[in-house]
Protein backbone atom coordinates (compact mmCIF):
# COMPACT_ATOMS: atom_id res chain seq x y z
CA UNK A 1 0.00 0.00 0.00
CA UNK A 2 1.30 3.41 -0.96
CA UNK A 3 1.39 6.10 1.73
CA UNK A 4 -0.52 9.22 0.81
CA UNK A 5 1.43 12.40 0.32
CA UNK A 6 0.64 15.68 2.10
CA UNK A 7 -0.40 17.25 -1.22
CA UNK A 8 -2.88 14.47 -1.90
CA UNK A 9 -4.23 14.79 1.65
CA UNK A 10 -4.72 18.54 1.25
CA UNK A 11 -6.34 18.08 -2.17
CA UNK A 12 -8.76 15.58 -0.62
CA UNK A 13 -9.62 18.01 2.19
CA UNK A 14 -10.22 20.79 -0.32
CA UNK A 15 -12.60 18.48 -2.20
CA UNK A 16 -14.39 17.64 1.04
CA UNK A 17 -14.72 21.28 2.04
CA UNK A 18 -16.33 22.46 -1.21
CA UNK A 19 -19.86 21.49 -0.15
CA UNK A 20 -19.62 23.23 3.24
CA UNK A 21 -18.28 26.36 1.50
CA UNK A 22 -21.38 26.41 -0.72
CA UNK A 23 -23.50 26.00 2.41
CA UNK A 24 -21.81 29.06 3.95
CA UNK A 25 -22.59 30.98 0.74
CA UNK A 26 -26.25 30.01 0.98
CA UNK A 27 -26.40 31.01 4.63
CA UNK A 28 -24.78 34.35 3.74
CA UNK A 29 -27.54 34.95 1.18
CA UNK A 30 -30.16 34.16 3.83
CA UNK A 31 -28.48 36.55 6.28
CA UNK A 32 -28.53 39.26 3.62
CA UNK A 33 -32.29 38.82 3.14
CA UNK A 34 -32.85 38.85 6.90
CA UNK A 35 -30.74 41.99 7.34
CA UNK A 36 -32.73 43.75 4.62
CA UNK A 37 -36.02 42.82 6.27
CA UNK A 38 -34.76 43.99 9.64
CA UNK A 39 -33.62 47.32 8.19
CA UNK A 40 -37.03 47.94 6.58
CA UNK A 41 -38.75 46.96 9.82
CA UNK A 42 -36.63 49.39 11.86
CA UNK A 43 -37.31 52.18 9.36
CA UNK A 44 -41.06 51.55 9.58
CA UNK A 45 -40.94 51.49 13.40
CA UNK A 46 -39.10 54.82 13.49
CA UNK A 47 -41.65 56.35 11.14
CA UNK A 48 -44.51 55.08 13.29
CA UNK A 49 -42.93 56.40 16.47
CA UNK A 50 -42.69 59.85 14.87
CA UNK A 51 -46.31 59.67 13.71
CA UNK A 52 -47.53 58.54 17.14
CA UNK A 53 -45.85 61.54 18.76
CA UNK A 54 -47.89 63.94 16.62
CA UNK A 55 -51.15 61.97 16.20
CA UNK A 56 -54.47 62.40 17.98
CA UNK A 57 -55.31 59.80 20.65
CA UNK A 58 -57.76 57.67 18.57
CA UNK A 59 -55.28 57.46 15.69
CA UNK A 60 -52.51 56.20 17.97
CA UNK A 61 -54.18 52.87 18.76
CA UNK A 62 -53.67 51.19 15.35
CA UNK A 63 -50.16 52.62 15.14
CA UNK A 64 -49.27 51.15 18.54
CA UNK A 65 -50.72 47.80 17.46
CA UNK A 66 -48.55 47.90 14.36
CA UNK A 67 -45.52 48.81 16.49
CA UNK A 68 -46.23 45.79 18.68
CA UNK A 69 -46.35 43.51 15.63
CA UNK A 70 -43.14 45.08 14.31
CA UNK A 71 -41.48 44.41 17.66
CA UNK A 72 -42.47 40.73 17.53
CA UNK A 73 -41.28 40.47 13.94
CA UNK A 74 -37.99 42.15 14.85
CA UNK A 75 -37.37 39.61 17.62
CA UNK A 76 -38.02 36.75 15.19
CA UNK A 77 -35.66 38.23 12.59
CA UNK A 78 -33.02 38.81 15.26
CA UNK A 79 -33.35 35.17 16.34
CA UNK A 80 -33.06 34.04 12.71
CA UNK A 81 -29.95 36.14 12.19
CA UNK A 82 -28.38 34.80 15.38
CA UNK A 83 -29.14 31.18 14.46
CA UNK A 84 -28.02 31.67 10.85
CA UNK A 85 -24.75 33.24 11.97
CA UNK A 86 -24.23 30.42 14.45
CA UNK A 87 -24.81 27.91 11.66
CA UNK A 88 -22.32 29.65 9.36
CA UNK A 89 -19.70 29.78 12.13
CA UNK A 90 -20.15 26.08 12.86
CA UNK A 91 -19.73 25.24 9.17
CA UNK A 92 -16.55 27.34 9.12
CA UNK A 93 -15.31 25.39 12.14
CA UNK A 94 -16.09 22.16 10.28
CA UNK A 95 -13.96 23.33 7.35
CA UNK A 96 -11.11 24.40 9.63
CA UNK A 97 -11.35 21.10 11.52
CA UNK A 98 -11.06 19.15 8.28
CA UNK A 99 -7.79 20.90 7.50
CA UNK A 100 -6.49 20.58 11.06
CA UNK A 101 -7.30 16.89 11.00
CA UNK A 102 -5.54 16.36 7.67
CA UNK A 103 -2.46 18.39 8.55
CA UNK A 104 -2.04 17.07 12.06
CA UNK A 105 -3.54 13.65 11.48
CA UNK A 106 -5.93 14.07 14.39
CA UNK A 107 -8.90 11.68 14.38
CA UNK A 108 -11.70 14.22 14.91
CA UNK A 109 -14.39 12.78 12.63
CA UNK A 110 -16.95 12.60 15.46
CA UNK A 111 -16.32 16.22 16.40
CA UNK A 112 -16.66 17.31 12.76
CA UNK A 113 -19.85 15.30 12.44
CA UNK A 114 -21.31 16.77 15.61
CA UNK A 115 -20.46 20.34 14.53
CA UNK A 116 -22.01 19.77 11.11
CA UNK A 117 -25.19 18.36 12.67
CA UNK A 118 -25.31 21.36 15.04
CA UNK A 119 -24.86 23.71 12.07
CA UNK A 120 -27.74 22.12 10.18
CA UNK A 121 -29.97 22.20 13.28
CA UNK A 122 -29.17 25.89 13.78
CA UNK A 123 -29.97 26.53 10.11
CA UNK A 124 -33.29 24.68 10.43
CA UNK A 125 -34.15 26.75 13.52
CA UNK A 126 -33.19 29.96 11.67
CA UNK A 127 -35.42 29.05 8.75
CA UNK A 128 -38.33 28.17 11.06
CA UNK A 129 -37.97 31.50 12.86
CA UNK A 130 -37.86 33.27 9.48
CA UNK A 131 -40.99 31.41 8.41
CA UNK A 132 -42.78 32.51 11.61
CA UNK A 133 -41.78 36.11 10.88
CA UNK A 134 -43.14 35.87 7.33
CA UNK A 135 -46.41 34.40 8.62
CA UNK A 136 -46.69 37.21 11.16
CA UNK A 137 -45.94 39.82 8.49
CA UNK A 138 -48.52 38.47 6.06
CA UNK A 139 -51.16 38.01 8.77
CA UNK A 140 -50.73 41.67 9.76
CA UNK A 141 -51.09 42.89 6.16
CA UNK A 142 -54.02 45.18 5.59
CA UNK A 143 -53.93 45.87 1.88
CA UNK A 144 -56.88 47.95 0.70
CA UNK A 145 -58.14 48.68 4.23
CA UNK A 146 -58.30 52.23 5.44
Amino acid sequence: MQASSPIIDIARVIQLSVAPVFLVSGIAALLSVLSGRLARLVDRARTLETLIATAEDPARVPMREELHILSRRGKLIYRSITLGTTSALLVCLVIASLFISALGEFPISKIVGAMFIAAILALIAALLSFLREVFLATRALRIGHS
